[in-house]
């Protein structure tokens, strides 16, 4: 148990210092925010054709109403707490690595759910969309990286108790 916390804060801290470098925010953080509100804005178009992207920002081209996705806002700092702790959890190279990319996609579609959300949000209420923003999606994003994780870690266990079945000699 302690190796796990020390591996998952030596990743944590090695994970969200190279977030913060300018080539990682320039290759990475930046397109990748892009590419949330375009999904957003794509998913958003089955419903209400009036919206659109364009960078970092969704709106409705109707009323102007908009939301600019920011730093911490597009699910990158969830995935990195989810990939440290991944990473950090003894299993297999393969269940770690289909941890992070199922892992990444849930979490990210929540992100989707939340923008959505917020873009809706912004133009009805200032004060319910500060708090559903500042509070209730940090909570709901964070609770998301924890329940991904859990299944994951349960996943693990099921995994190796077969390969154990699986590898017990006959009687």
């Amino acid at each position: 148990m302690i190796r796990f916390v020390l591996v998952f804060l030596a990743l944590l801290i090695a994970l969200f210092t190279a977030e913060l470098t300018h080539p990682v925010q320039n290759a990475i953080v930046l397109p990748w925010t892009s590419l949330l509100a375009k999904i957003s804005a794509m998913v958003l178009g089955f419903f209400d054709s009036t919206v659109l992207s364009y960078g970092k920002v969704l709106q409705n081209s109707v009323t102007g109403q908009g939301v600019s996705i920011e730093a911490g806002c597009n699910g990158i700092e969830a995935s990195l707490i989810l990939f440290a702790a991944v990473l950090a959890y003894p299993a297999s190279w393969s269940m770690r690595l289909a941890g992070l990319v199922v892992g990444f996609v849930a979490v990210q579609a929540v992100n989707v759910l939340r923008v959505i959300a917020l873009f809706y949000l912004a133009g009805q209420s200032k004060a319910i969309f500060e708090f559903a923003h500042l509070y209730l999606w940090q909570a709901l994003i964070m609770l998301d990286v924890l329940v991904v994780w859990l299944l994951w870690v349960r996943q693990v266990a099921r995994h190796e108790a077969r390969m154990e079945v699986a590898n017990a000699p006959a009687q």
